[in-house]
């Protein structure tokens, strides 16, 4: 026991009006502190809650208890937030207050060589976990707290997601044992089609992001669960088990990875990872393009579909994040910073150090990973071949043929007319008679516009300047997991697994 503790959550101005926060991220929050204020005060500790910048609060607590010792876990989160670091470090070196930050899911500061990084995370992941004390003992005096504070008092105008996921540590608890048992039997067959994704991954990734779990807390129960399946006799046990189990872990440590790629360049989350490539696309977006992907009235119905679940469930499986980002960077040709923030707000699972290293890697700004150019199409046929997910989300085609259901636009006047849809005006604008509801034409040529960006973005990457700075990216960012000479392994691109996590699916 160290003494009187003050458990402390501050709702910050800048980081609830930062362009990256969405309401539904205030409620999932709000759901956690409500869990954790209860079990703290079942040892004795009720949780404060604060409301200002964190400096400010700051002085409220030293003047309230005079001197003290802050602790916290090490955050990867986004500039305002290292800015924030680096302030509440100025003011413990003035007022000479120690503060403590605990390293956090293999996460390494002010890492020397990524050689190292494996074996560091290793290390942390095998250490035990931390039993947490019975009792605790609260200051003699108790500031007053500004109780939960609701998206209205907080000026957050926009709704919350009607279908996300609850945030609380005994959610969290209940879905880790879920997917422990049948779904993780289908974890790597399953997570690429949004039809089976949403059962067969771990739906763990907002609790991760939150830290209601954690890396290590997660790894242990897999080498446990391994342990487990070892020592029973094969013939009874669980069929794919441990094949699911050896995807999954290979996906916390690609969480990790994706993190610490961040955490030594904090620049990422507003330039390219490749300077060679900065102007390659106009810093200012094509508005009317951005405007029809963010509302899902692309006319491609597999994107738009999986923007429309994006609005109601803030989760959307890793390969449809790809498709969406591929979407937006190769055929609209549009920058990937504003339908990054976009993306930021919609996924209840945002983690800035995997979402920004992930949305450049698929906008093929890094320089060191393949390009992959999805076909809208092709992607619906592979993972939605009876159109079963589009006609959930995007219900004006539910009475299309399959034949149909991915190019709606070529469907003649006759057969529009007869199943009730009318192809080729915006969602929403009737024009003339009314005779059914309506859905967009293709916004643009995918085809053209994707040839156009691979040559575009492989005659870049030829060149002599361009590969130089590559082996740079790839000497500070590049996994050594399964590349350990630190050279790229061709003359274009160091290879990357396809199925890589934009949290964790």
């Amino acid at each position: 026991m160290r003494g009187a503790v003050l458990p402390l959550y501050v709702y910050e101005p800048e980081i609830v009006h930062a362009s990256d926060y969405a309401t539904q991220h205030l409620g999932f929050t709000n759901e956690c502190l409500i869990e954790l204020d209860a079990t703290l005060s079942a040892r004795g500790c009720p949780l404060l809650l604060q409301h200002d910048e964190i400096t400010v609060v700051l002085d409220r607590l030293l003047a309230a208890y005079g001197t003290f010792e802050l602790l916290s876990h090490e955050e990867t989160g986004n500039a305002i937030s290292y800015s924030r670091d680096l302030r509440v470090g100025a003011w413990c070196q003035r007022h000479q207050i120690r503060w403590h930050e605990t390293p956090t899911n293999g996460v390494v500061r002010r890492l020397a060589s990524r050689d190292d990084w494996a074996k560091i995370w290793m290390t942390r992941m095998r250490q035990p976990r931390s039993v947490a004390p019975d009792r605790l003992l609260p200051p003699s005096s108790a500031l007053p707290s500004c109780g939960l504070l609701t998206a209205l008092q907080l000026g957050l105008t926009l709704p919350d997601k009607p279908h996300r996921q609850r945030g609380g540590r005994s959610e969290a608890v209940q879905q880790l044992q879920h997917f422990f048992g049948a779904p993780l039997q289908r974890y790597r067959f399953a997570m690429s089609s949004p039809l089976s994704a949403e059962e067969a991954c771990s739906r763990l990734s907002p609790y991760l992001a939150f830290g209601v779990l954690s890396v290590r807390e997660v790894m242990h129960k897999i080498w446990k669960t391994r342990t487990q399946i070892h020592a029973m006799p094969e013939p009874v046990r669980p069929i794919n088990l441990l094949g699911g189990l050896k995807s999954f872990e290979s996906r916390l440590h690609w969480h990790c990875h994706f993190i610490q790629k961040f955490e030594s360049e904090p620049a990422l989350e507003t330039r390219n990872m490749h300077r060679g490539f900065d102007g390659v696309r106009a810093e200012e977006i094509n508005a009317d393009y951005f405007a029809r992907w963010r509302d899902g009235e692309t006319g491609f119905p597999l994107v738009d579909a999986c923007m429309k679940m994006l609005q109601q469930t803030g989760w959307i499986n890793f390969r449809m994040r790809a498709l969406l980002i591929s979407f937006s960077s190769y055929q609209c040709w549009n920058h990937w910073r504003e339908p990054a923030l976009h993306l930021a707000r919609e996924f209840l699972d945002y983690e800035p150090g995997i979402h920004y290293p992930q949305v450049q890697m698929q906008s093929g700004v890094t320089g060191i990973n393949t390009l992959r150019i999805y076909n809208p199409v092709k992607q619906a046929q592979d993972q939605d071949p009876d159109g079963i997910f589009v006609k959930r989300w995007l219900p004006q085609l539910a009475a299309l043929p399959t034949a149909h259901i991915f190019e709606p636009w070529l469907m003649p006047p006759t057969l529009q007319e007869h199943f009730g849809v009318r192809i080729g005006v915006h969602i929403g604008v009737h024009i003339g008679e009314n005779i059914g509801v309506n859905y967009p034409m293709p916004m643009l040529d995918h085809l053209a516009a994707a040839r156009h960006a691979r040559e575009t973005l492989w005659a870049l990457r030829g060149e002599q300047g361009i590969r130089k700075e590559a082996q740079q990216v790839f000497n500070k960012h590049g996994s050594r997991r399964r590349q350990t000479k630190k050279t790229l392994p061709d003359k274009n691109a160091a290879q990357v697994p396809p199925q890589l996590s934009l949290l964790l699916d």
